[in-house]
C-alpha cells in the first residue's frame, strides 16, 4: 500500500531563496519543454528526453536527474488529455527521487538539490509521519505553499493479512449524519453544516466589503472548511475501523457512484448536497480498513432505506422521512440510517434486497410501447 507522508521544512532564509530559485527554474523548463511538445505534438517522454534532455540542461543549468523529472512531468500532464497546452505555474510542485533528494531520519534533516549545490534543511512532522518515513520508498513532492515548503513523500506499508471475520459492520451515509453504523453509533454532520454555514456567512460578507483588508481576509480563511470537513471524515473513517477491528467485523460500505446524477435536490438545498464528501470518506474508509487488516466491500445500495431491517418488508412507505422508520407490516419503529445500515450490513451476506411491493406494470403516459 502506498500512503504519503507530508513533512514541513525549516530553511533558513538563505535557503529558502535558493528553493524558490530552483522551483521557479524547474517550471521554467517545463514550460519550455510543453512549448515544444504542443508545437511538434510530441507527448512521448522518450521522445521529449531524445529530443531536448541536453538543450534544456544547458539553458537552465539544472542537474540531470531534475530535468528528467520536468521531462516526466509534462509527458504525465499530457496523458489525460492531449487537446489542450499545458501551462505551469511558477511555484508548482516538483518531484525529487533518490538520486537528488535524501532522508537523514535520524537527524529528521533532508539533503537536498539546488541550483548552487547541496543543501541540508531540517523538517518538522508528527510521530506518525516519522514511522511512515522509515518506509519512504519512490519520489517525494516538493510543495510551496503560502511560504512554507512541504515535502510529500510516498511510503510504501505492507498491508496485514485480513483478520477472521464475525460479521460486517454496516456503514450508511448521508447529508445529516456524516455517517451511521450498524451497531447504532451515528456520527453526526451538524458540526460540519454549522462550519459550512458561518464560513458562507463570512464569504458573502468580506466579497460584499470588497476592500483590500477583506480581500486579504478571504485569502487567510480559503480551504479553511475543506481541510475541517477533512479531519472530520479521517476521524469517522479511524472510529468506524477501530470499532469494526474490536469486534472482529468487516466494513460494509453502500457504493454511492453516481448518485449525484440519479438523483435531484430541492435548489435550497443544493449547497449542502455540493458540500457532501461521501467519496473522500470512502476512500478513507478503504486504505484504513486495508492498514488494519479489516476486510472491506462495496455493496449495492438499492432499497436499503426501505427495506425492514426486522422482517424484511420492503416498500417505500417504510420510510416516513428522514430520520423515521416505520415498517408497515410489522410496525418496526428505528432511526432511518440506523435501518439502513443494517441492511446494509444484511446485503453484505445475502443476496440483493427484492421489493415485496411489485411494481405498477403498464407503460407511463406518453411514450411508445416496447417494440
Amino acid at each position: 500500500m502506498k500512503l504519503t507522508a507530508q513533512i514541513q521544512l525549516q530553511p533558513t532564509e538563505k535557503q529558502h531563496k535558493r528553493l524558490k530559485e530552483t522551483l521557479e527554474r524547474a517550471n521554467a523548463a517545463c514550460n519550455t519543454i510543453s512549448d515544444y511538445a504542443w508545437a511538434q505534438q510530441i507527448f512521448n517522454q522518450f521522445a521529449l528526453h531524445k529530443a531536448l534532455y541536453y538543450s534544456v540542461r544547458a539553458d537552465t543549468a539544472l542537474t540531470a536527474q531534475l530535468v528528467v523529472r520536468c521531462l516526466s512531468k509534462v509527458a504525465d500532464a499530457y496523458k489525460t488529455d492531449k487537446d489542450a497546452k499545458r501551462h505551469f505555474k511558477e511555484h508548482g510542485a516538483i518531484a525529487y527521487d533518490h538520486k537528488i533528494l535524501k532522508y537523514h531520519t535520524d537527524q529528521q534533516t533532508v539533503s537536498i538539490w539546488t541550483l548552487p549545490g547541496r543543501e541540508v534543511i531540517p523538517y518538522v512532522c508528527g510521530a506518525h509521519q516519522r514511522e511512515l518515513l522509515k518506509h519512504q520508498h519512490g519520489e517525494s513532492d516538493l510543495v510551496y505553499h503560502r511560504g512554507k515548503w512541504y515535502l510529500l513523500a510516498v511510503c510504501e506499508i505492507k498491508e496485514p493479512e485480513p483478520d477472521e471475520m464475525d460479521g460486517w459492520l454496516g456503514v450508511d451515509r448521508g447529508v445529516v449524519n456524516v455517517a451511521v453504523a450498524s451497531d447504532g453509533n451515528i456520527y453526526t454532520g451538524a458540526r460540519v453544516e454549522d462550519r459550512r454555514q458561518r464560513y458562507t456567512r463570512q464569504r458573502r460578507a468580506l466579497q460584499k466589503r470588497n476592500t483590500h483588508p477583506s480581500h486579504r481576509r478571504l485569502k487567510k480563511t480559503n480551504g479553511k472548511q475543506s481541510r475541517f470537513q477533512k479531519d472530520v471524515n479521517h476521524c469517522t473513517a479511524k472510529e468506524l475501523v477501530k470499532t469494526a477491528k474490536r469486534t472482529k467485523q468487516g466494513i460494509a460500505l453502500e457504493n454511492l457512484k453516481g448518485i449525484n446524477l440519479r438523483t435531484r435536490v430541492r435548489h435550497e438545498d443544493r449547497a449542502k448536497r455540493g458540500n457532501w464528501s461521501f467519496d473522500q470518506l470512502g476512500q478513507y474508509l478503504e486504505y484504513k480498513a486495508a492498514l488494519y487488516g479489516v476486510p472491506f466491500t462495496e455493496v449495492n445500495p438499492r432499497y436499503t432505506s426501505q427495506r425492514c431491517a426486522e422482517c424484511g418488508h420492503t416498500e417505500k412507505a417504510n420510510r416516513r422521512s428522514q430520520s423515521e422508520f416505520l415498517c408497515c407490516k410489522c410496525g418496526h419503529i428505528a432511526h432511518a440510517d440506523i435501518n439502513a445500515a443494517r441492511n446494509i450490513s444484511w446485503v453484505a451476506v445475502n443476496q440483493p434486497i427484492v421489493p415485496d411491493v411489485p411494481r405498477r406494470s403498464g407503460r407511463r403516459k406518453g411514450t411508445s410501447p416496447a417494440l
